[in-house]
């Protein structure tokens, strides 16, 4: 590995201290140069990318065996991927400033105004698996949001990470800024050491597995922003139009089904179950699409090959999808309440009353009506691009952008007011000042 991924030579700590200090001069940047920054960045990528393929290259031939399809295509990277991760970074760097902005503002006297200010997190640990975009997604977002970043990679991209790492470290350092802005940290064996950073870190995401989610929320005292699973649904009301009901789940599970948003289970109501479901298993079988189905299901689609569906809290992340019928509306919405991830869930329906009772009764970071899954997503979503998905309720839910990775901070302006002024005189029994606690216009801070 090379020392420009500052991974290496150093211990954690170290990283996570320079970190620190790289965050506060992020924190104190204007846009112009943050945006100027991300530029720097995108054509680093570009310049690079003989470089990047040939890395890349080299963990698909080293570590590529012992990884299923899904994740072996989360790894590989081509001419065309690069350009996207290139593009990511320049579309983050389009986007409105999240800081300074005023999300509230009182005056609370004449002369001694509060408001309430958007600011960054601080230092981001993110933990990935075979994700190579996740680097410059992550790296782009954290810089706009003017946060410094340490990057844990998974041994399967490694090379492509280290690659990266040092590419963006050096853009950074051709505008004046920090190299330890972004950091990657190197080995297995140090990613304790890493969650044991509270103080240094303030947030830490994983992205990749059920299993290293989990891992990381039960080893570290440390906020975790995340999902464990994408397990999402699909309900086909009655009320749905076939041809659009067909279309919106074909490629929902098919247009990239190792993405934590394709749809995982497709629940029909059984006015229709007996037309439409024949219909759709055509369809998704064209396509590769192994079926998994209760036994009213099976019993539909005698003759077509349909497996009993062993859990309904699978999330296949691959050419496969669990299908069941229900009685209606409140039979699908227990079933996502029961087996669900609060991820992303979707209502094909044409009645109105239907759609709106899904849209607001489900509890699940993303709702849709009529559309694909598929749209939760930073990018779709106008975020630039994202560092994750949350199913948390608390601090930032669904596709993760700009806003959730800063936080707010109060600042009181006055002009010599003290406490003391504003309370009762236990001596003279005399009225203080009292406060105004007039809502002021927001206005931004820069």
């Amino acid at each position: 590995m090379s020392n420009a991924s500052a991974g290496s030579g150093q211990s954690v700590r170290a990283m996570a201290e320079a970190a620190k200090r790289a965050s506060r001069v992020l924190a104190g940047l204007d846009e112009g140069k943050r945006n100027a920054a991300l530029e720097a960045m995108a054509q680093a990528i570009e310049g690079a990318s003989v470089e990047l393929l040939q890395a890349n290259l080299e963990d698909v031939r080293t570590e590529g065996g012992r990884l299923g399809a899904a994740t072996l295509a989360r790894l590989k990277l081509d001419k065309a991927k690069l350009a996207e991760m290139a593009e990511q970074v320049r579309s983050v760097a389009r986007l409105p400033d999240p800081l300074g902005r005023v999300l509230d503002a009182i005056e609370l006297d004449e002369g001694l105004d509060l408001t309430k200010m958007s600011v960054p997190l601080g230092v981001l640990a993110v933990i990935f698996e075979a994700r190579p975009d996740a680097v410059t997604q992550i790296a782009a977002l954290a810089i706009k949001s003017g946060n410094a970043l340490l990057l844990k990679a998974g041994k399967e991209v490694e090379r492509t990470a280290d690659v990266l790492g040092r590419v963006l470290r050096e853009a950074l350092v051709a505008q004046g800024l920090p190299a330890d802005a972004v950091a990657l940290v190197v080995g297995r064996e140090r990613v304790q050491e890493l969650l044991g950073m509270q103080g240094l870190v303030d947030l830490v995401i994983p992205r990749g597995s059920k299993e290293l989610v989990e891992y990381v929320q039960a080893n570290t005292r440390i906020p975790v922003l995340g999902h464990a699973e994408g397990v999402c649904h699909i309900y086909v009301d009655e009320s749905a139009d076939e041809a659009l009901a067909l279309r919106v789940i074909e490629d929902a599970k098919t247009d990239y089904p190792a993405a934590c948003n394709a749809v995982e289970t497709v629940l029909v109501h059984r006015a229709i179950a007996a037309e439409f479901l024949p219909k759709l298993a055509e369809r998704l079988r064209a396509k590769g699409v192994k079926l998994h189905g209760d036994a009213t299901v099976r019993e539909l689609l005698r003759g077509v090959e349909v497996e009993a569906v062993a859990d309904w809290h699978t999330e296949y992340g691959e050419l496969a999808v669990s299908l069941g019928v229900v009685k209606g509306l409140d039979e699908a919405m227990e079933h996502i309440h029961a087996h669900g991830s609060s991820h992303t869930e979707s209502v094909i329906a044409e009645d109105a009353a239907v759609a709106e009772r899904f849209l607001r009764e489900v509890d699940a970071a993303s709702v849709m009506h009529n559309a694909s899954t598929r749209f939760a997503d930073g990018f779709r979503y106008g975020f630039g691009a994202e560092v994750g998905i949350s199913t948390s309720k608390l601090h930032a839910r669904g596709p993760v952008g700009l806003e959730g990775l800063t936080t707010y901070k109060y600042v009181l302006r006055g002009t010599g007011q003290v406490a003391g002024d504003y309370r009762v005189s236990n001596e003279t029994g005399k009225q203080a000042r009292a406060f105004t606690h007039r809502v002021s216009e927001k206005q931004e801070a820069r």
